[in-house]
């Protein structure tokens, strides 16, 4: 079950992982055209939504961000909790590299982003916005760019970036949480104690999940709890074990479900939301910003260091071991590939920054460091795909 899901996995967020970008490429066409005004208007417009006593108005763009984007964040959940009990993170050996490359892509980036923005001017607090790897654009690029690497490097890629969104989450909970309403946040506890109770019951109903998710996720809304961390809350209480005939389990039954709707819904929609900009008000201060410059040499340098050079050093010091079959090269461009923080870090610039004109650096350093690391990293496996070809398909020391 473990190794089928996992494949059929690698297969759907690989293709998907074209639909952001060209939803990404609609809104800086439309950013940047006649159209542009009514674009903005759109995404401003606002919308009151009522369910019970809860009642709420916000724009389209907070929307998308603070209710779409949380089944984004409960599909990051079911996947590390898959992960974790049957897939690629239940084993030790296998957990270790990728895990320990996953801290390190955090690090570094950390501390490229700091060092442009530590001195005057800059704006030290976005320094989680660099540390992100969006998976699914990542994958397709790998796809695309070196389709006949060993499976052992795609495996790799998928658990860091699993890794990657734990710690994601956990920066979103530590740094971006204000002003708790606590009365709510015990509201959203009872919940998710219910969904856990309900794990327990052997083919509980699946209206129950779908109405527990919705109510934690209003609490969480209300307490001033990052919506991210409601979905991942909310993931965690779903049992893994089999439940429904046939003997599949509620996790998968989930995933199989939901994924199709983030992948080529959510995702879509979010960068459709946060990618538009317009390029008229750019000038060489927006361009040559410490943010600007610091989101993308994080992404474009910190990140792929701070993958490999840990990875290696695991790997040397015997804490963990190269995946299969791959050579250090291979294993370079997949690290560079990590750099493709597009979507999620997207979602953090947009956490992060309040005034608009910084998260439009922010913006652009997210662009230009994707796409750099996409360069970059096809570059870099197009060498090593020759250099296998010359070898006989044999992998270096």
């Amino acid at each position: 079950m473990a190794g089928r899901f996992t494949l059929d996995f690698l297969k759907t967020e690989s293709s998907a992982g074209l639909a952001p970008a060209v939803a990404a490429a609609v809104a800086l066409i439309l950013a940047n055209s006649p159209l542009a005004g009514n674009y903005f208007r759109f995404l401003a417009e606002p919308i009151p939504v009522r369910i019970g006593d809860f009642a709420q108005t916000a724009s389209v763009e907070t929307w998308i961000k603070d209710g779409l984007m949380a089944l984004f964040f409960l599909i990051v959940g079911l996947e590390i909790k898959f992960e974790v009990l049957r897939g690629e993170l239940s084993s030790v050996r296998r957990l270790a590299t990728p895990i320990l490359a996953a801290a390190g892509g955090m690090i570094a980036p950390a501390m490229v982003y700091l060092a442009f923005n530590a001195g005057s001017g800059g704006a030290p607090h976005g320094w989680p916005v660099g540390c992100a790897t969006d998976i699914a654009f990542a994958l397709a690029a790998l796809t695309l760019a070196a389709p006949r690497l060993p499976a052992s490097l795609r495996l790799f890629l998928l658990t860091l970036a699993i890794a990657d969104d734990f710690g994601a989450v956990a920066l979103i909970a530590a740094l971006f949480t204000h002003h708790l309403d606590w009365g709510a946040l015990a509201g959203a506890g009872v919940i998710l104690l219910a969904l856990a109770a309900l794990s327990r019951v052997r083919r509980g109903p699946l209206l129950l999940y779908a109405v527990g998710f919705v109510l934690v996720w209003g609490f969480c809304l209300k307490s001033g709890v990052s919506t991210s961390v409601a979905g991942v809350a909310c993931a965690l209480t779903v049992p893994v074990g089999a439940r429904r005939p046939g003997g599949e389990s509620m996790l998968t039954l989930f995933m199989e479900a939901l994924h199709p709707w983030v992948a080529y819904g959510v995702l879509p929609l979010f960068a459709f939301a946060a990618a538009g900009f317009a390029f008229k008000g750019l000038d060489a201060a927006t361009l040559f910003s410490p943010v600007t410059l610091g989101v993308a040499f994080a992404l474009l340098v910190g990140k792929p260091l701070g993958v490999f050079g840990v990875a290696a050093g695991a790997a040397l010091l015997r804490l963990g071991r190269r995946p299969a079959g791959a050579t250090w090269l291979e294993l370079f461009g997949v690290a560079q590939l990590t750099g493709v923080g597009f979507t999620m870090s997207l979602y953090l610039a947009a956490l992060a920054f309040e005034t608009p004109l910084v998260e439009t650096q922010a913006r652009v350093g997210v662009f230009a460091g994707s796409l750099a690391s996409i360069a970059v990293g096809a570059g870099v496996l197009a060498i090593a795909g020759r250099r296998r070809e010359a070898a006989g398909g044999d992998a270096d020391s």
